[in-house]
């Protein structure tokens, strides 16, 4: 009993500093609270033939777009309109920003946010 509950706690430790410590995609955190969406994945991937993520979230572009700010090896930030957001990273790699954004395979306008991560091809 006492070893099953050891194991337990172990466990349970270990997935704590998991979240803790923050999911990344070719080296750029993806940002917190963030689904992965992965039938957008799917489409650029299959349709762009490239090395790329996609997330989803119900915050708002700018607080997005903040999160991404903050980071470290962020090398340029921008926001073009309030639609439409761009995070740099070293190597060519991005994160792009679009709210709202047309899901490609229904159609459909969607107001939530779309986090798209991208590793630059030649990488």
């Amino acid at each position: 009993m006492m070893r099953a509950l050891l194991l337990t706690a172990s466990m349970l430790a270990i997935l704590v500093a998991a979240a803790a410590r923050g999911e990344d995609r070719f080296g750029m955190p993806v940002y917190p609270g963030a689904t992965y969406d992965a039938a957008t994945t799917d489409f650029l991937v299959n349709s762009f033939h490239m090395k790329a993520a996609c997330f989803r979230t119900k915050d708002p572009i700018a607080k997005v777009l903040e999160f991404y700010k903050s980071q470290k090896q962020v090398v340029s930030v921008s926001m073009p309109d309030k639609e439409n957001g761009l995070a740099q990273f070293p190597h060519g790699n991005h994160v792009a920003l679009q709210s709202p954004w047309r899901n490609m395979s229904s159609g459909a306008m969607m107001s939530d946010t779309l986090i798209t991560i991208v590793e630059n091809a030649n990488h």
